[in-house]
């Protein structure tokens, strides 16, 4: 009889670890839980400076806002010559991407052309891009968003028309091709024009203004 009554006792023991085992990992679970909640309600609303986008600014506000970002000009050194290695009909699919590109981007603008052209040739040789001249241009072109050069993915491209600044642009992409530089943008890898304020803004190193366009190097 005495032996059931310790076997009983022992057996309500193991009961009430148990139960204080179980009672504390829930209180644990439910721990994890609430910090888990908070994390990930701060990754929402939390600032993310590095990814999200500057807030919506008018076209006097997002100038003025460039304007009191200073250009480096110290960073902005020569690009090398470049110096394409294919053959005839690649060298004429290069010439059409670059001068598609200038065109949809400076319009009929002399500089701005030079300047786009300059771009897309530092980007092919910059770390991170693609290697090939079209494939700089249209990379991305398959997203709505995402793509490097806005009309290859909003529908810009599917309006061409014949313009009094496609000769131009062409002449200027053979030009680069055949080792010309345009020193203004050194070795710029991105821009934007002045009325707006991307992102990306403040990471990069603004060196150089031509006309309402903006250029940048990274840091």
């Amino acid at each position: 009889m005495a032996q059931r009554r310790v076997k009983s006792g022992a057996l309500r023991r193991g009961r009430r670890r148990k139960a204080a085992r179980d009672a504390a990992a829930k209180r644990w679970l439910l721990l994890l839980g609430i910090v888990g909640t908070v994390v990930i309600i701060l990754g929402v609303i939390g600032p993310r400076p590095s990814t999200r986008p500057k807030r919506s600014l008018t076209m006097a506000q997002a100038r003025a806002s460039n304007a009191a970002v200073p250009v480096d000009e110290e960073r902005r050194s020569t690009a090398a010559r470049y110096r394409f290695s294919g053959g005839v009909a690649s060298r004429e699919q290069a010439t059409e991407c670059l001068a598609t590109a200038a065109l949809y981007e400076a319009g009929s603008d002399t500089r701005g052309q030079k300047a786009v052209i300059q771009v897309i040739l530092n980007r092919v040789r910059a770390p991170g891009f693609p290697k090939t001249i079209c494939g700089v241009v249209y990379q991305g072109y398959t997203r709505d968003t995402g793509c490097q050069f806005s009309f290859t993915c909003d529908g810009s491209i599917q309006r061409r028309t014949v313009h009094v600044g496609w000769a131009r642009a062409r002449r200027a992409a053979r030009r680069a091709l055949s080792g010309y530089v345009f020193p203004d943008v050194g070795r710029a890898t991105h821009y934007h024009t002045d009325w707006m304020v991307p992102y990306w803004r403040d990471s990069l190193v603004k060196v150089a203004r031509v006309r309402r366009h903006l250029f940048y190097v990274r840091r």
